[in-house]
């Protein structure tokens, strides 16, 4: 967590995990959970003074007709709110946690979505209207299928926009390509809050791009 006096928008980095059964508890040890310490900690380091930055601790492992990470995203957005007065948020996902922050896109306060290496269903239709989204995938993901999340990027292209990173070779836990990963997802955190000026592949998705290659 980091928390500057007075922030001017607000950054909740989302882990992934699957499920390990019902209800099962998500430990704060699992490498899904460390995996996002370092994207966080570079976002908190590309704007110290004017992004407050948290990373949400899901309730419970996996995303079931019991339970989603979607759930525990509302109740973090309202603790932003009470905390902030409900500054402008991006929320930035890793796999489920990309799922669930393309799900959660829609609540109040938030205004861009990065979603890293996204485990999606082919089918999902999230209402983004108004945000302004990210999706970082990599080639060599044998985890969480890059094609679908390409049909869901088509989805959420009809009617707000996105940018689709492709990151040659990246695999899903982003090691080998981190500071792809960690990098974009701080540019585009600092680009759609602050609105400052980015280069590279997030520079032209800001720009309008939808089709990149990182």
């Amino acid at each position: 967590m980091h928390v500057p006096d007075r922030p001017r928008g607000a950054v909740l980095v989302l882990h992934g995990g699957g499920s390990r059964g019902s209800q099962v508890p998500v430990s704060p040890t699992q490498l899904s959970v460390l995996r996002m310490i370092p994207i966080a900690r570079r976002i908190a380091r590309a704007a110290p003074d004017e992004l407050a930055v948290y990373r949400l601790l899901n309730s419970v492992r996996g995303w079931d007709t019991h339970h989603t990470p979607v759930r525990d995203v509302e109740w973090a957005m309202g603790e932003l709110r009470t905390a902030h007065g409900g500054r402008p948020t991006c929320l930035v996902g890793h796999s489920l946690g990309g799922r669930a922050a393309l799900f959660a896109g829609h609540l109040p306060d938030v205004v861009s979505v990065a979603a890293l290496n996204p485990w999606v269903y082919p089918d999902d239709d999230p209402d983004l209207r108004g945000r302004q989204v990210l999706v970082v995938h990599g080639t060599a993901d044998r985890i969480a299928d890059r094609q679908r999340a390409v049909s869901v990027a088509r989805y959420v292209a009809r009617h707000t926009r996105i940018g689709f990173v492709t990151v040659p070779g990246g695999k899903h836990a982003m090691l080998r390509h981190r500071d792809v990963y960690d990098g974009f997802a701080a540019q585009f955190a600092v680009g759609t809050l602050l609105g400052t000026e980015q280069a590279g592949p997030v520079g032209a998705v800001l720009g309008g791009a939808q089709w990149v290659d990182a």
